[in-house]
This record gives C-alpha cells, sequence and structure tokens, in this order.
C-alpha cells in the first residue's frame, strides 16, 4: 500500500487504518503461535557483563525479522524500529508514520517457560500510536485498538466501566534492566499504605493492557523502549484510561516516565509516584538507575 499520500494533517486515512489493523492482528496471532510453540526451549541466557534482565532469544529475532519483512512488503517507505535490532528507544528522527515492534516483550519469562509475555506491535505518527495490537498468547487474547475506533480483546469491544470504591485492585509497576527503579520500595510503601497491592510481573506491554482490561488499576512505568509500551498506550487510551507523563502532564506516547490509570485512580497513583520521586530526590546522592525494562 502506497502510504506517502494516505496522512494528511496528522491523520491517517480511515483505508490505511484498516489495513494496519488488518496486518498487525495477523503478526501477532502468527507470533503467539511461535511463542507457546518455543518458550522454555530457546534458552539464551545473559553474557556475564550484560544487565541480570536483559535477554536476547533467537524467536524474538526471527519474529522481528518477520514483522519487518510483511510491514515492509505491506507499508514501503514506513521505517520500523524494533527492539532487538535497533538502539534508540525513541524515534527521535522519523518523520510521520512509523512501527515499532517487541517481538517478545518480558522475555526472560518466555525463557524461563513462565506464562507472562507478549508480542507488541504499533503503528505512529507525531501524535501518538495510529493502531495499536497486543498478543497475549497464554490467555489465547489479540487485543488491537485503532484511534478513535475503541479496544478490542479478540474482536470483542472493551471500555472501562467506572468503579465506585477508590483506592482499590492491583497496581503495576516492572524493573529496569538493571533492577529496581529509584523510588521504587516508597512506591509500594505509599500504594501499600492505601491498600493497594503493587505487582512486578515482566512484561511492560501486558502490565498497561492489564489497566486497558480493567484488571488493574494503574501502571507505573519509570523507563522503557518505546517499542515496550507503544501497543498497549494504543489499547489504554481507546479503552478509556488516563496517560500522564512524570510532571503529571497528560500525553498519548511519554518519553521519560509514565502512569496509566482508570479515571477514578489517577490522581491517587500519580500521588503515589510523586511522593517517591520527591523523596529521592531529598535523598543525599540519590542517582537514577540507568536502562529500560527487559
Amino acid at each position: 500500500m502506497d502510504v506517502t499520500s494516505s496522512q494528511r494533517a496528522g491523520r491517517a486515512e480511515p483505508a490505511l487504518v484498516s489495513h494496519a489493523l488488518e496486518t498487525a492482528g495477523r503478526l501477532a496471532n502468527e507470533a503467539a503461535d511461535v511463542i507457546t510453540a518455543t518458550a522454555g526451549k530457546d534458552l539464551r541466557s545473559p553474557q556475564a557483563a550484560d544487565p541480570p534482565f536483559d535477554w536476547v532469544t533467537d524467536t524474538g529475532r526471527t519474529l522481528e525479522r518477520h514483522t519487518r519483512r510483511i510491514l515492509a512488503d505491506n507499508f514501503p517507505g514506513v521505517p520500523v524500529l524494533g527492539d532487538e535490532f535497533d538502539a534508540s528507544t525513541f524515534g527521535d528522527d522519523a518523520a510521520g508514520l512509523r512501527w515499532v515492534v517487541d517481538p517478545v516483550d518480558g522475555t526472560a519469562n518466555y525463557a524461563a517457560g513462565v506464562p507472562w509475555c507478549a508480542y507488541s506491535l504499533a503503528m505512529l505518527d507525531d501524535h501518538g500510536p495510529v493502531v495499536g495490537v497486543v498478543a497475549d498468547p497464554y490467555r489465547t487474547q489479540i487485543y488491537a485498538a485503532a484511534r478513535g475506533r475503541g479496544m478490542r480483546a479478540n474482536g470483542t469491544p472493551v471500555r472501562l466501566g467506572e468503579r465506585r470504591r477508590d483506592g482499590s485492585g492491583l497496581v503495576c509497576t516492572e524493573f529496569t534492566r538493571y533492577g529496581p527503579w529509584e523510588g521504587m520500595d516508597r512506591f509500594i510503601t505509599n500504594a501499600a499504605a492505601d491498600q493497594v497491592g503493587v505487582r512486578v510481573l515482566g512484561s511492560p506491554a501486558l502490565a498497561i493492557t492489564q489497566v486497558a482490561l480493567g484488571q488493574a488499576t494503574a501502571a507505573v512505568l519509570p523507563t522503557y523502549g518505546e517499542w515496550d509500551v507503544a501497543g498497549a498506550l494504543a489499547l489504554a487510551v481507546e479503552a478509556g484510561a488516563t496517560v500522564l507523563d512524570r510532571n503529571g502532564h497528560p500525553a498519548t506516547l511519554p518519553r521519560d516516565g509514565l502512569l496509566v490509570a482508570a479515571p477514578e485512580m489517577t490522581a491517587t497513583a500519580f500521588g503515589w509516584w510523586r511522593r517517591a520521586s520527591q523523596a529521592v530526590a531529598e535523598t543525599p546522592g540519590a542517582a537514577a538507575v540507568p536502562g529500560t525494562p527487559e
């Protein structure tokens, strides 16, 4: 498909969006089959000098190559950035449309055979995600969304309903490539004081997706790659969740820390994060932990 004339004033043409959704859904289904067939068998541990949560697998590289090939055939001229082959975390130089893919989000879980990982793919423009798809292989779910078209789980519409209780449910976060993020312990303590449990499950894409599904009330990710979160953010926005950057400003694709939350939990969850960050800033010698999630 020739996309050079299909994007005007930051709005993708409906035919382009439909084709992108169809193609992304097909790739997600194929990836889910590969992940479930190979999990726990594609073992390649990090090297001694690598970050402890930075895993690379042959399956991830193969899936990303396949994704790039299919997208190049269907969307010529649209760049593709991916977790396995691109060093940058955000497409700073990309103009107009671009694709971002994380072929196995949660590689440590995948390599160990733990049933919690995902395939994530998104088409972006200068305004954020246009199309997002996340495959959840072990629950046999394909979550998909497009700007202005809502979110679907295996074809069924998903929309967050209002929870009529404050400070309840679960909240997700993730480690960085090097371990806990600065202030993570304080964040967990703050949430616990409001009787909310924090879970670290090993997949940024699925952490955000749980909020879109209404299974978690919020997710906080201080560090990540663009491909880790873009697909799931499309789901969350279309499901009705709130997305804020670390300064508390609304953003479709924050670049330096994000909060995704059910609307009624946004202020509470952001307060936990803000107080944790302030406590770190007031601690002499405190330094940020480098790296993005595995």
